[in-house]
């Protein structure tokens, strides 16, 4: 019995002394397995969703400009536009008044930067593109400066591909905003529409013609808003334009941007094209708009599209959309972008 009694009693000191070991040890095992799997898993999965970031991103390097453009194009028309990355609170504030007349499905974002053709295609997949040979990561470029030179200069070459491939263009830069649809005042069978840049009021039944040149031996039409057919005489005054560039080009003294360039083509092919000048008190130049409150308050309910021009400064043309109500991005959101997924949405 004592024997027993002894047996039993050493048996239970070995358990005693083997318990915390074992217990010890499973829970050790159990906590490297719990670390692991929180460590690998998330891993796994932020590996996973970095190559799917990856695979979405390459297809958008190859996504080419007539494929971009038979994606998006409505009655064979499509809104273009042309932005780098400093510029895209402007892209969302143009696209949001757009959206307001229900046209943003037509819009093409030529995208002159990865960032930018990145972040508007992860939000509203196939409504940018980048054109070869891709410009460095852009900066907002004073006017007048080469960068914004080499930025517009750009321009009438995208033009020219989108009208051989038979499509119209209306081409907006993305410092304006729609208060009508600009459609309508595109009647006849002209080649090509465009405004006035000056601030001078014209009669309410104004001319449709070319305006007679300036001091300096040409008009002064703006380039930043066009609306083009894809005709000989459409496709004319861009290579025209092209050709004129060429022979500006910038230099620290002459420091010249498309404009001139673009008004040198229309005076020279005047006689070969049809050319039509869209009425003032619907498109007003910004130092019109915005500068001569009598002609503001006169003409109000005819404006269609306002351009904020006649200002230089990334924060004073944003000031001055405020200041009109024009402004329609919200500043607190982190990610300007967010608001091309309601676009997305409603299409």
């Amino acid at each position: 019995m004592l024997r027993k009694q002894a047996h039993v009693g050493a048996f239970q000191q070995q358990s005693q002394r083997s318990t915390p070991f074992s217990y010890s040890s499973t829970l050790s095992v159990l906590v490297s397995v719990i670390f692991l799997l929180g460590f690998i898993f998330p891993l796994t999965a932020l590996l996973n969703s970095s190559s799917q970031l990856s695979v979405k991103r390459e297809r958008w390097h190859t996504y080419t400009l007539p494929e971009a453009v038979r994606a998006v194009a409505r009655n064979n028309t499509v809104i273009l536009c042309a932005v780098s990355q400093p510029y895209l609170p402007f892209l969302i504030n143009w696209l949001t008044s757009i959206a307001k007349h229900h046209r943003q499905h037509g819009v093409l974002v030529v995208a002159e930067d990865y960032a930018t053709l990145y972040a508007v295609n992860e939000k509203w997949p196939g409504h940018a593109v980048l054109i070869p040979p891709a410009p460095a990561l852009q900066q907002a470029h004073k006017f007048g400066s080469q960068g914004f030179f080499n930025f517009t200069s750009r321009r009438p070459r995208h033009l020219l591909q989108i009208l051989e491939l038979g499509y119209s263009v209306l081409y907006n830069d993305v410092d304006m905003v729609w208060l009508k649809d600009p459609f309508p005042y595109f009647k006849g069978k002209y080649d090509i529409y465009f405004t006035d840049d000056m601030t001078q009021v014209k009669s309410h039944d104004h001319s449709h013609k070319l305006p007679p040149p300036g001091k300096k031996g040409r008009t002064y039409i703006c380039s930043c808003m066009l609306f083009i057919r894809p005709t000989n005489g459409g496709k004319l005054i861009l290579k025209k334009w092209i050709e004129e560039l060429k022979a500006q080009p910038w230099s620290p003294r002459a420091k010249a941007n498309d404009q001139p360039a673009f008004n040198w083509a229309l005076n020279k092919t005047s006689d070969m094209v049809k050319l039509y000048l869209l009425p003032q008190r619907a498109f007003p130049s910004g130092g019109l708009y915005f500068k001569n409150e009598t002609w503001r308050r006169e003409t109000q309910g005819k404006h269609a599209i306002i351009h904020n021009n006649y200002i230089t400064g990334f924060e004073k043309k944003i000031k001055r959309f405020r200041d009109f109500d024009l402004w329609f991005v919200d500043d607190e959101e982190m990610d300007p972008t967010e608001a091309l997924v309601k676009l997305r949405s409603s299409e």
